[in-house]
């Protein structure tokens, strides 16, 4: 349920809609709007009896939300959210690219790469320090030390950083180097990661399962909400099915898709969405052009010697020519490359 607040409502009056959807049991989320304030309702099982809070001061309507997702819903947030990720706004008109390798290998690797990718435009540096793998032998990550490698990029290029947390057990150790905690492909029904990274204050890159559907990977994001995170960035990295010609299945359609149906930002990842290099700058073209709010790509310095997905990596030469395809085609789109 969605309790709609007169354009005049002061602040105690919104307080007061809380508190009393907060005695009948059920849980409120206030989210001002540029116009007036909404009121999200949760923790109902059935149809809430409306009446009682018709009746308070500054309340304009009640809109019962039909989908099983709430507060990712656009029935909840008409508008588009923009997720401010210190000072870098993703899900408006500026069109974000994230950049860097598949994993922190070393010091010199990650800020060689760094320092390429920010001189090109892109904003945001990815990177993984912990790397869950198919095998138990495949190289696994740096751990903390590679956190701090990726503080060190960040404070000599001011490059962003968004890396991956695993597990509960690290989540927070994530958080306190990141400026965005990714959620992996296959933690996306990690149900008690998605609870404990609902409870930090940082943003939350969410990337969609191998085999999800749309609305699990919605109702995956919508448990992150449910915990007091608003801050949550979608992302289309690629499902398996029966093609054989690429790693993955970039499923483009899902992004318009996503955009009607929810306020989140959702951004494309065409390197695991393919697996294949040579495919990255031609689905980083068509993820603009779908209505993607940016894209994330892994470059690295030497892909012939990556320890995890060199297939996948572009060099940075092939970075220089992406950033220069997404200017040409952002005016177009009524979209910014800085």
């Amino acid at each position: 349920m969605l309790v709609v607040m007169e354009t005049s409502a002061s602040p105690e009056m919104v307080r007061q809609v809380c508190l009393e959807i907060e005695k009948m049991g059920l849980t409120a989320h206030a989210m001002p709007g540029a116009q007036r304030t909404a009121i999200g309702v949760t923790g109902n099982k059935a149809r809430v009896d409306s009446d009682r809070i018709l009746t308070l001061a500054g309340v304009r309507d009640i809109i019962h939300v039909t989908k099983p997702y709430k507060l990712v819903s656009r029935e909840f947030v008409p508008e588009n959210s923009v997720i401010d990720v210190d000072g870098i706004p993703i899900g408006g008109r500026e069109f974000i690219v994230i950049a860097g390798p598949c994993s922190v290998e070393s010091r010199e690797q990650t800020l060689a790469v760094a320092q390429a990718v920010a001189k090109h435009g892109a904003k945001i540096l990815r990177g993984g320090a912990f790397k869950p793998r198919t095998s138990p032998y495949s190289f696994q990550g740096l751990g903390q030390d590679g956190l701090k490698i990726l503080a060190e990029a960040r404070q000599q290029t001011g490059l962003r950083i968004v890396t991956e947390a695993i597990d509960t057990d690290t989540v927070e150790m994530v958080a306190d180097y990141a400026d965005i905690v990714q959620i992996g492909a296959r933690n996306m029904q990690n149900y008690t990661l998605l609870r404990k990274a609902g409870r930090l204050s940082k943003p939350i890159l969410l990337k969609r399962g191998l085999s999800a559907t749309l609305e699990e990977l919605l109702m995956a994001a919508e448990y992150i909400m449910s915990e007091g995170n608003t801050k949550v960035i979608l992302c289309e990295r690629g499902v398996r099915t029966f093609a054989d010609h690429t790693r993955n299945t970039l499923d483009l359609s899902a992004i318009p898709f996503v955009k009607r149906m929810s306020h989140l930002p959702i951004i494309s990842d065409p390197s695991h969405g393919t697996g294949r290099k040579d495919k990255v700058l031609p689905l980083s073209r068509a993820s603009i052009a779908v209505g993607a709010d940016g894209i994330m790509v892994e470059v690295h310095n030497k892909p012939e010697e990556a320890l995890s997905d060199g297939a996948q990596a572009i060099t940075p030469e092939d970075f220089a020519r992406l950033m220069d395809d997404m200017r040409k085609l952002a005016p177009v789109l009524e979209r910014d490359v800085p």
